[in-house]
């Protein structure tokens, strides 16, 4: 028997809920089952259902499309979903990554004016990791830019690697917003890097979640670089489709974003990458 000549690795490719917006999580489920989405990643935020344990396994169930990871609601706008405690949305978080089957938990570093949960917040971390299968995965963010001003908006950073976290998230859309070498990072994360938030960015100061592909980040060598590495986490295309003129053209969006992906993370065996 021959070798195969293309290795893919273990790492299957979600459709994060808000690559819709402003359609609901339960339209996600539905282009995710249409587009072959190996499953969605679930943003707790606005829309009822994101909340619902109950409705989302039933969308799961009906859709046939696993409930691979939760992004506890870290956002301004979800300031009071989920509790206005901040360890109580994790918990929440957690309970349902264990009640849906999700393996991870997605969570933001605090916001700096949220000072006693910053103060905990890494060693929080790790008392909550070590009561659960489910893993925390620490997102990298950016500093807050308004013309030539820039905001730490974020503690203890934005640059997650620099503090102790058991996993990480790399979000490329948020290292082009802070004008970070992405690669870098993934370097310095190592093996605690658990899960990939895949967009694209032009380094503006805004963050832009472009279709990969679309903009300036390493989007293609970050995937070929997990191919080789063997990387069993999840790849979650997390883009903004809210300038799409038609659902045909946000379907479109991210039928393209899919379709980048697994073409990238298909790896020739016997070919060394740098």
């Amino acid at each position: 028997m021959t070798e195969p000549v293309v290795r893919i690795p273990d790492a299957k490719v979600a459709l994060s809920t808000a690559s819709v917006y402003p359609e609901s999580t339960a339209t996600a489920f539905e282009i995710a089952a249409r587009l072959g989405y190996d499953g969605v990643e679930v943003m707790v935020w606005t829309d009822p259902v994101s909340q619902d344990i109950d409705a989302l396994r039933r969308l799961s169930d009906y859709h046939q499309v696993p409930i691979l990871a939760v992004h506890a609601p870290c956002l301004l706008i979800t300031q009071r979903v989920w509790s206005t405690d901040p360890w109580v949305k994790l918990q929440r978080a957690r309970a349902a990554a264990e009640k849906l089957g999700a393996s991870t938990v997605v969570v933001h570093p605090p916001f700096r004016w949220q000072r006693s949960y910053a103060r905990d917040f890494v060693q929080g971390l790790w008392r909550m990791a070590g009561e659960t299968d489910v893993r925390f995965a620490v997102e990298n963010m950016y500093p807050w830019r308004y013309r030539d001003r820039e905001m730490l908006a974020y503690a203890p950073d934005w640059d997650v690697t620099k503090d102790d976290y058991r996993h990480f998230t790399v979000d490329l859309s948020h290292t082009s917003t802070a004008r970070t070498d992405a690669l870098e990072m993934i370097d310095r994360m190592g093996d605690r890097l658990a899960h990939i938030h895949l967009a694209d960015g032009n380094g503006s100061a805004k963050d832009e979640h472009l279709v990969p592909g679309r903009g300036k980040q390493p989007c293609a060598e970050v995937l070929e670089r997990l191919a080789t590495s063997g990387f069993d986490g999840h790849v979650v295309i997390e883009v903004n489709t809210r300038r799409a003129m038609s659902a045909a053209e946000r379907e479109a969006d991210l039928a393209e974003a899919l379709a980048y992906t697994r073409l990238h993370l298909a790896s020739p065996t016997g070919v060394p990458r740098p």
